[in-house]
């Protein structure tokens, strides 16, 4: 059963049903807007709800997929409808296991958190269950996540915290990159849809190149790097432009505002919006 059947929940039930790990009949989703459960129902064929007590009472897995600021509306709709032996699976950004087991009244939850290229199968999420999640919720957990792509257990939930920063908004930090590089070459004198598939194709074979290597970026990076050649030219242009730092500072930026929501969520507020570092 889901709470919040948005993009991400749907990465999850597709990648559910690709792994053939259920089938449609024995998924619940639920969500507020009459027109998203309409949807939901008509592509991918599970059965619908906008009562999330009565769908979670007959779930024995719960995935909490809603927004951070109307977490503290949803559980107590759940609180006393979650059977002793269901597994519950929270990926809502900056939610602690500790409010999560409090205002659910239910201690085997699990924290997670995906990215976006979940919704193709090559995601990475990173996950922290509570002590009460036994090892069959493990199992669970990782067939689950696996079907979105890798996943990585840790045993500090706080590097759950960490991840959002990282792997969680990571995706955004490429996208602009890819956006920026399009642009760029665009501005050089590319057709776009030639500078497009010139730096999708540049960005995944420099993935997959670094993926495969059993060395360090910088080592990679030095084999084309000639001295007085373009590839020196253009990295002392993004020295100048302080690309490390800014990158550095992006992602602080997303970890400050994860304990933004964590802290607001643990005090039982609704979240605000970001207050500055």
């Amino acid at each position: 059963m889901v709470v919040g059947a948005g993009a991400m929940a749907e990465a999850i039930v597709g990648g559910l049903f690709a792994r053939r790990l259920v089938s449609p009949d024995e998924v619940t989703c639920t969500h507020p807007r009459r027109a998203r459960r309409e949807d939901m129902e008509h592509r991918l064929g599970v059965r619908v709800s906008s009562d999330n007590r009565a769908a979670a009472a007959a779930a024995d897995l719960l995935v909490i997929s809603v927004k951070p600021q109307v977490l503290r509306r949803v559980m107590p709709e759940l609180k006393g409808a979650i059977a002793p032996g269901t597994l519950v699976l929270s990926i809502v950004a900056g939610a602690s296991t500790r409010t999560l087991g409090e205002g659910l009244g239910h201690p085997a939850v699990v924290r997670a958190m995906p990215n976006t290229p979940a919704q193709i199968g090559r995601g990475m999420t990173v996950w922290y269950p509570t002590p009460e999640v036994d090892e069959m919720g493990r199992r669970r957990t990782r067939q689950l996540l696996g079907a979105l792509g890798e996943e990585l257990e840790v045993e500090d939930e706080e590097q759950v915290a960490m991840a959002t920063a990282v792997s969680g908004t990571g995706p955004t930090y490429t996208l602009l990159f890819i956006e920026s590089l399009v642009d760029a070459a665009v501005h050089l004198g590319f057709p776009r849809h030639l500078a497009r598939k010139l730096v999708l194709s540049t960005v995944e074979g420099s993935t997959e190149f670094a993926a495969q290597s059993q060395r360090h970026p910088s080592e990679l990076r030095d084999m084309v790097t000639s001295p007085g050649g373009t590839s020196a030219e253009a990295l002392a242009a993004l020295e100048r432009g302080r690309f490390r730092t800014v990158l550095a500072d992006a992602v602080w930026a997303a970890y400050h505002r994860t304990r933004q929501l964590e802290q607001a969520l643990d005090r039982g507020v609704p979240p605000g919006p970001p207050q500055p570092r």
